[in-house]
């Protein structure tokens, strides 16, 4: 055994051994408790980043985890090939997309391969592979025989810069997600998906998700986003014709003064000249605009020779066609109550229509000339026989009226729309439809499949793709010319079916084997960042709720446990250019002083420019603030890394990204290797060091560790926490004098443990490590330590548990904790639990064994 811990010597080795044994390949095994361990598969971008480090890292440490609890451990890799970036990259790079695509798997593959990831690479998946997106076409077809796919002209969101269809979780604040270009609308054809057929099931099954982020869950409700009103069907003045409309509140019904329409109504169709329809169409408000501030709300209308007889005066309503009718609800023509909706109010103003309240507040304010609309419930009047009635018996009394003349139902809306899976882009999966010249939409049979997308073999090619698809798209179907669809799959079609392939990816009888799917899932952890929350983790959840009704899974939900990890955050610096514009900086380049009053200042080696710190803020390449993980593992080995991203937060916080923290989890690192070393050649290389004062002791503190290690990961998930437990119990075991030949046993056994423990940490040093305390054994087949309570010498301490410096609770806690674990326990178990579950803690002021004081 060498002396110095040298990971570039050892972790290669161990690396070489997991290949030739394919000691993580796994099949089933009804033996075996099975784990179905997931993070969310990369793009192959070209190269990984720290965030891709992170994630991986977070999967790969709960994967080890539970082999040594000695389950069955599914823990898969792949690659999100299809996409926009590639051929983005082909114009810039000028190499075609497939090339770049493959040789970015290539490099990304040896850098997942360097960090340690004990991946089973046997179900590696490539979604650009025509075996893998071959089923999904199959998948189209079945989808479209049972109705749940249509083609429609319909309103979508389309990028400028990117020239494709967005879906509308795709719109972030009203611009596109790749490239934050200001998104327009636009009337094209589509393949839609109808996902809003799923709203309920989605909305419903959010209870079914106990061991989801709750942030995850509110952000989907709200995404769905449920309404529950009323449908009414109106008659119409000289007009056959009914008017169905739909609004939140009837309480209002007497103070409707128009009604409004969108520009795709029916009745609009007539209305609206080309340019007219333009002008709405540029300032067209709809549900996809999730975002928007009311300033920035440019309202336009026009007045509609229609009327509508009002269901209890009888008189005539004006229509309007409107830019701003599905703003609140996905609906086509609803009741405008100027006086109690605060877009009705801004039209009704803008074009001097009549505004009439029917709300009061106050019994004693009938003030008709109000000078904001009252949108709270209230007291009914200028409301006939409803007049004196609370908001809520009004509403029952007017329902009840309206439903004795059968025009009314009530009905739910969702915010959630139909989801456009059209893309006008060459990098995806080509959509298994053509069609006749009569436009007759006839599917590419199942024997066809997979159609394959044009091939090009030189840029050439790909800059003549336009051409290239004119020979492509025509084809015969039982000899009948026809012509194929040029649109290919929006790339998170793919994403929201790969988890289920992993299971039987070799399979070639159809999409899943059934058998396969039914032993691995669901997912049992699944692992990615919260920005998915309403586009892949929705898109996931509804792939799974159509397969389940194909009765091709067995489960309602695709995934029991998800943990969202934090960014990764290193200083950003700019300066600003001649133009105006940011230049951005990579902090390699910046050197920091202080001057006099000890404040910091940044120097780059062109003095004259003036150097602006943005702060801490997320890696990227656009900020030119990202660290390269390669370089960070050729320095200190992937060991170091994966430590350092482990224990420097917990996984749901943002990491800020520190050089000397890393340098301190090698020096850690090397203080194990030493302890080795030092058992195995009998040396105590101090005279200062303890004697053990009894053998109860030291196994309490033992017992103890192993029990606060394995809770942190199994139970909290606190990773940072168990790595400080194991370092702990590393420093006291090296302040142990162990040359004693008696004592020999308890020490090996001790420094075997936190082998054991940190392992699906830094799974290359224990590996080594193990081999050589125990030559005959590898550890990757080891067994998770045990605790014994017996062993803990129980200690109790009384907490003083304070909020804003008032005392609120006593409570006892058996033996030693830290401020994380205190804090656990008052979310999990003591009178103010409630109290934290509502209120943000600012700052907590904690003073060991004695007291907590929360600052909220």
């Amino acid at each position: 055994m060498e002396k110095i811990y040298n990971p570039k010597i050892i972790e290669p080795i161990v690396q070489k051994y997991w290949d030739n044994q394919k000691t993580f390949e796994v099949s089933e095994n009804k033996n075996k408790k099975k784990y179905y361990c997931l993070a969310m598969l990369p793009y192959p971008s070209g190269k990984l980043h720290m965030g891709h480090v992170r994630n991986y890292t977070i999967s790969d440490v709960i994967a080890r985890y539970q082999r040594m609890l000695g389950k069955n451990v599914l823990h898969p890799i792949g690659w999100d090939a299809f996409g926009l970036p590639a051929e983005e990259a082909a114009i810039k790079n000028n190499i075609i997309p497939s090339k770049w695509t493959y040789n970015n798997i290539n490099y990304m593959k040896k850098q997942l391969k360097n960090l340690g990831f004990s991946y089973d690479w046997n179900r590696e998946i490539t979604t650009c592979n025509p075996e893998y997106y071959k089923w999904e076409q199959w998948f189209f077809n079945k989808l479209y025989l049972n109705k749940l796919i249509y083609r429609s002209k319909s309103l979508i969101n389309w990028c400028p810069k990117d020239k494709t269809v967005l879906a509308n979780e795709q719109v972030i604040h009203g611009k596109c997600w790749r490239c934050q270009t200001e998104t327009i609308l636009k009337i094209v054809p589509q393949w839609f998906l109808k996902i809003t057929s799923y709203a309920e099931k989605l909305l419903k099954d959010l209870k079914l998700l106990t061991k989801w982020p709750k942030q995850v869950i509110k952000m989907q409700k709200n995404w769905i986003g449920k309404t529950k009103g009323f449908e009414i069907i109106l008659n119409l003045v000289n007009n056959k014709k009914k008017l169905k409309i739909y609004t939140q509140r009837i309480d209002i019904l007497m103070g409707v003064t128009y009604i409004s329409i969108s520009p795709f109504h029916d009745l609009a169709k007539k209305e609206l000249r080309k340019n007219e329809k333009n002008q709405f169409m540029k300032y067209m408000y709809t549900t996809n605009h999730h975002h928007f501030h009311m300033s920035k709300i440019k309202y336009i209308g026009k007045p509609t020779k229609q009327y509508a007889i009002h269901p209890i005066t009888k008189e005539k309503i004006p229509i309007w066609i409107t830019n701003y009718t599905a703003l609140e609800n996905n609906t086509t023509a609803k009741l405008s109550t100027p006086a109690h909706n605060k877009h009705d109010w801004n039209f009704a103003k803008k074009f001097n229509i009549k505004i009439k309240s029917v709300i009061l507040l106050n019994k004693k304010n009938k003030n008709e000339n109000i000078h904001q609309p009252i949108e709270n419930l209230g007291i009914l009047y200028n409301s006939l026989q409803f007049n004196g009635l609370k908001s809520k018996i009004g509403s029952k009394k007017i329902f009840e009226f309206l439903h004795e003349k059968k025009i009314i139902q009530k009905k739910n809306q969702y915010r959630l729309q139909d989801w456009g899976i059209s893309r006008q882009r060459y990098w995806g999966t080509p959509i298994p439809v053509t069609y006749q010249k009569n436009k007759k939409i006839v599917l590419i049979p199942n024997s066809k499949l997979p159609v394959i997308l044009p091939t090009i073999s030189s840029m050439r090619d790909f800059k003549n793709i336009s051409t290239i698809y004119k020979k492509w798209s025509k084809t015969k179907i039982k000899n009948i010319n026809v012509r194929r669809e040029t649109d290919t799959f929006d790339t998170f079609i793919e994403s929201s079916w790969y988890y289920i392939r992993y299971t039987s990816p070799h399979y070639l009888k159809s999409m899943i084997n059934i058998q396969s799917a039914k032993y691995w899932l669901p997912i049992d952890q699944y692992i990615g960042g919260i920005e998915h929350a309403t586009m892949h983790l929705i898109y996931f959840r509804f792939f799974h709720k159509l397969l389940y009704d194909l009765k091709l899974v067995t489960t309602p939900e695709p995934a029991i446990k998800l943990l969202c990890q934090g960014m990764v955050l290193s200083d950003a610096f700019y300066y600003i250019n001649q133009e105006g514009k940011k230049i951005w900086i990579s902090p390699n380049e910046i050197k920091s002083i202080k001057n006099k009053k000890g404040e910091k200042k940044y120097i780059h080696k062109d003095k004259n420019k003036k150097i602006i710190h943005e702060g801490m803020i997320k890696m990227s390449k656009s900020k030119n603030n990202g660290v390269d993980p390669e370089l960070m593992i050729q320095k200190y080995g992937s060991d170091t890394i994966r430590l350092f991203i482990m224990f420097s937060a917990p996984v749901q916080s943002d990491i800020e990204w520190n050089e000397s923290g890393v340098k301190g989890m090698y020096r850690f690192l090397q203080k194990i290797w030493n302890l080795v070393y030092n058992y195995i050649h009998n040396i105590n290389t101090t005279k200062k060091k303890k004697k053990i004062n009894s053998i109860e002791n030291i196994q309490s503190i033992l017992n103890t560790t192993i029990k606060k290690v394995s809770q942190d990961i199994n139970n909290r998930q606190s990773f940072n926490t168990a790595i400080s437990e194991i370092m702990k119990f590393t420093n006291f075991v090296c302040n142990i004098s162990f040359n004693e030949n008696s004592n020999r046993k308890i020490i090996k056994n001790i420094i075997e443990t936190i082998i054991k423990l940190i392992y699906p940490f830094t799974p290359h040093l224990s590996f080594i490590l193990w081999k050589y305390l125990n030559n005959s054994t590898i550890i990757d087949y080891v067994k998770w330590p045990k605790y014994d309570e017996k062993c803990i010498i129980k200690n109790n301490f009384k907490y003083i548990i304070q909020i804003n410096g008032k005392k609120k609770d006593i409570i006892c806690i058996q033996n030693q904790n830290n401020q994380d674990e205190i804090l656990y326990i008052l979310k999990k178990k003591s009178k103010i639990s409630k109290i934290l579950e509502t209120k943000k803690i600012k700052k907590i002021i904690f003073i060991k064994n004695k007291l907590i004081n929360l600052v909220i």
